[in-house]
């Protein structure tokens, strides 16, 4: 009796042919018929169009010229990138030193190869691509392909790969590929920056205690000095302020800091000045906006500064006293030989206590108001 077997790939398919478990070729989409009265063939179907398996790149891996019509195979170096493109769209990213193959189906498959020993910085369109793609598997493919870092406006970037500084970044968005080497970036600000020096309790020079808070503004003038020379340059240049301040105000009395806080700032910013400069540090302002006192003290310059208040006003009291007096004198002396001045000056002195009055009693009629009421002087004796 003779045994003809029949079987159909169905499009999109290959059919996988073994003969007593050994595989002996591959079937193309269509209809096949072969004799198998000893039941020696198997086959197993594979859809096409997408990524081989681990057990089937196997088979491929021996059987290379069976495969040949079928399969896309690649190879990455240990150096290199592959960037698989189906019908010219990006699909997928290939690690280095990896090997797989793809089925060929009605869409074309293309895995291109990048060396990336000395050039591993993405372009910008591939770059730009990566970092906005959405679709599985490429997405994962990429977080773990990619490393990248933003250097904002107005800051200084710094490449450090496998522990070596290569270079500074300007502003914008850098892409690398991560594969073989650890890169970092240290980021500096270099716009202009304030700083807070707060709560700085300090002994003047005649032994008070002050509590002063100081305000910097200062800026990195030297990004490659700072990075070489500094391990935190806002650590360094706020201690550096910290001892500045303690050294000019031990050198002060009270009196002295208050009677002038501008001096002060020249000399603290003038200690710190060349201090940060060696280092590339650029201090543009410094100033105490507060000076603190003791409870105590406050009580005593409070008072200090009432019995000043109280004297320069007892001094100027005096001053206005004596110019009314002296007025007076010269006031008498014209009036003493001028009968008609006399005259008017009690007229004056009669209407400031009549309109002081509620009635008043007249004797001797309006001449007795006039004449006998106010007398400044004696008229009649001196007639």
């Amino acid at each position: 009796m003779i045994f003809k077997t029949k079987t159909i790939i169905p499009e999109s398919h290959r059919g996988l042919l073994f003969k007593n478990e050994q595989f002996h070729r591959v079937l193309p989409a269509g209809v096949h018929e072969f004799f198998d009265w000893k039941h020696e063939y198997s086959i197993e179907t594979v859809a096409v169009g997408g990524a081989v398996d681990s057990k089937q790149l196997h088979l491929i891996g021996l059987h290379t010229d069976a495969f040949a019509d079928h399969v896309l195979s690649w190879v990455t170096g240990e150096d290199e990138v592959g960037l698989v493109y189906q019908d010219g769209v990006l699909k997928d990213i290939k690690a280095p030193a990896q090997r797989g193959a793809y089925w060929l189906g009605q869409q074309a498959i293309e895995v291109r190869k990048l060396d990336i020993s000395e050039d591993y910085k993405l372009p910008k369109s591939l770059a730009r691509l990566l970092l906005s793609v959405r679709q599985q598997p490429l997405q994962m493919s990429a977080a773990t392909a990619i490393t990248m870092s933003t250097v904002a406006e107005g800051h200084t970037g710094f490449l450090e790969v496998d522990g070596e500084q290569l270079g500074m970044l300007e502003s914008g968005v850098h892409v690398w590929w991560k594969f073989n080497r650890v890169i970092k970036v240290q980021h500096l600000d270099m716009r202009l920056q304030n700083m807070e020096v707060n709560g700085q309790e300090i002994l003047t020079k005649d032994r008070v205690s002050l509590r002063i808070n100081l305000s910097a503004t200062w800026q990195i003038a030297d990004a490659q000095r700072v990075k070489q020379a500094l391990v935190d340059h806002y650590d360094f240049l706020y201690r550096e302020l910290q001892l500045a301040l303690r050294a000019v105000v031990s050198t002060q009395t009270l009196d002295e800091l208050l009677t002038d806080k501008n001096l002060l700032n020249k000399q603290v910013q003038a200690i710190v000045l060349a201090k940060a400069a060696e280092y590339g540090l650029q201090l543009k302002t410094v100033g105490a906006r507060d000076i603190v006192l003791p409870g105590d003290m406050k009580t005593i310059l409070a008072e200090v500064v009432e019995a000043q208040k109280t004297a320069e006003a007892n001094l100027i009291r005096r001053r206005e006293e004596t110019q009314a007096t002296r007025s007076l004198h010269n006031t008498a002396k014209l009036m003493e030989g001028n009968p008609i001045l006399l005259r008017l000056k009690e007229l004056e002195v009669l209407e400031n206590i009549t309109g002081q009055i509620d009635s008043l009693n007249v004797y001797g009629g309006l001449d007795g108001v006039m004449n006998d009421m106010v007398k400044l002087s004696d008229r009649t004796k001196a007639a």
